[in-house]
């Protein structure tokens, strides 16, 4: 399941990599689409995916007590709130422009930004629509169908990238339209997965009224769980807003983002192991089986470790030409090349925190993982990040460095928490969860 996970997140991430690497050509453009995609991330990706989290808990706690039928009824009402919230998200894309003009960036940055922003918005929509199909199947352990749809989207987006950036004069806009393409059809493929497919009968029993209710429960845990996954994203997104307050702001914004989305496509296999952590541990809870449980959490705990060690190797042997995956120009290159051992750093603790943060959602501590994040970006990171970039003149490095340090507090703090729980406690408060929401199954057709 593992495994399949990460190969999901991996195939939806290579449909944003394929986008950059059609519409960015040297630094300027880098500095465009890269810092873009940087601010609409914090829509498209984080509050969609945080709010969306909380089917971590719901469903999988709910598969795990054998009320199947409860799955489909909490992931109608998580896609109808999402759908909601979409629409002042898409207002604020339309206004990027002036928002990254108001937060001092360059002009002709923040123009091409706006223009590729208003492109982006159908995929805002599409967007909380998928992670909320993705939350039905994966807390079900259904996980190979999502990877052939994603798999089978990549490579149409290689195509459709290719027709309308090139072949269609659109330029860079083109590849804001492909995006959107893209992830409408994984919707569709996927919901035509879930009407059809008999893996999904038992919990998919068609549309229901019963889904109108329970609103407020949903929401009570759908906002922690937004706010604990935006807290922890937007500081890394701030990094990049930042460097363009560091002298030399091109290179500087340019080779942050690259970071940023290195550090991001690396980050597409711990996530892959924070979503089968919290399956694990919201079906185990929700069965009543807390050893089964905390087993789950040491296991994956043991393959964050790993995994760490490895990709952190590989990112320093490649750092002298990882660069040129993005641009040309061999300042931004060598610059690349100096933060690579730091980003190996930091996606080494990110592997932890995103293995103790998988835990937290499936017990259903949200709240609890938004005030760790709170603290350790905001109270710790950014001023650390600030402290070293402006006030020590450390440049881009110190800004990273900032982050590493909020991580380290951040695993701390989330490691604490996951030692001194009382799993039996937490395995009766998800059985009581579960039967708080239930709705007979005659209700659900």
């Amino acid at each position: 399941m593992t495994n399949r996970t990460i190969d999901i997140n991996i195939g939806t991430y290579s449909c944003l990599f394929g986008e950059r690497k059609f519409s960015c050509c040297n630094s300027l453009q880098v500095g465009f689409i890269l810092t873009t995609q940087s601010v609409l991330h914090n829509c498209v990706v984080f509050r969609p995916t945080g709010m969306a989290s909380a089917l971590d808990t719901f469903c999988g706690q709910s598969y795990g007590a054998k009320q199947y039928h409860m799955l489909g009824v909490h992931t109608q009402r998580a896609m109808a709130i999402l759908l909601l919230v979409s629409v002042p998200l898409a207002v604020i894309w339309a206004n990027t422009e002036p928002i990254l003009v108001a937060v001092g960036q360059e002009t002709e940055i923040a123009q091409v930004a706006g223009t590729y922003a208003r492109f982006m918005i159908p995929s805002l929509f599409a967007y909380g629509l998928l992670q909320c199909l993705v939350k039905f199947l994966q807390t079900q352990s259904i996980v190979f169908p999502m990877m052939i749809s994603s798999g089978v989207v990549t490579l149409l987006h290689i195509l459709i990238c290719w027709a309308l950036v090139f072949k269609s004069g659109l330029g860079f806009r083109g590849a804001a339209v492909a995006n959107s393409i893209s992830y409408w059809l994984n919707v569709l493929l996927m919901a035509i997965y879930v009407k059809f497919s008999p893996s999904c009968s038992k919990t998919w029993t068609g549309f229901s009224k019963e889904a109108l209710h329970n609103v407020l429960t949903f929401i009570r845990l759908a906002i922690p769980s937004a706010v604990m996954v935006c807290l922890e994203m937007w500081s890394f997104e701030m990094m990049v807003l930042l460097s363009g307050l560091l002298p030399n702001p091109t290179l500087e914004t340019s080779v942050l983002s690259i970071s940023l989305n290195t550090a991001a496509t690396v980050w597409m296999i711990p996530f892959g192991l924070s979503g089968a952590v919290s399956t694990r541990v919201s079906n185990e809870l929700g069965e009543g089986k807390p050893q089964a449980a905390i087993l789950a959490v040491r296991v994956v705990l043991g393959m964050a470790v790993t995994e760490g060690i490895l990709l952190g190797t590989i990112l320093i042997l490649i750092r002298n030409v990882w660069g040129y995956a993005y641009s040309s120009e061999e300042e931004v290159v060598k610059y690349v090349a100096v933060m690579m051992p730091i980003l190996a750093v930091s996606n080494f603790l990110d592997g932890l925190q995103c293995v103790l943060s998988g835990t937290a959602r499936g017990c259903g501590w949200q709240k609890i993982g938004a005030y760790v994040n709170l603290g350790s970006y905001y109270i710790v990171g950014i001023p650390s990040a600030v402290l070293l970039a402006f006030v020590l003149h450390v440049g881009g490095k110190g800004l990273w460095l900032g982050i590493i340090c909020a991580l380290i507090v951040q695993v701390l703090s989330l490691l604490l928490i996951t030692i001194r729980t009382n799993w039996d406690q937490q395995a009766e408060k998800a059985i009581e969860r579960v039967y708080e929401s239930v709705v007979p199954v005659e209700g659900v057709a």
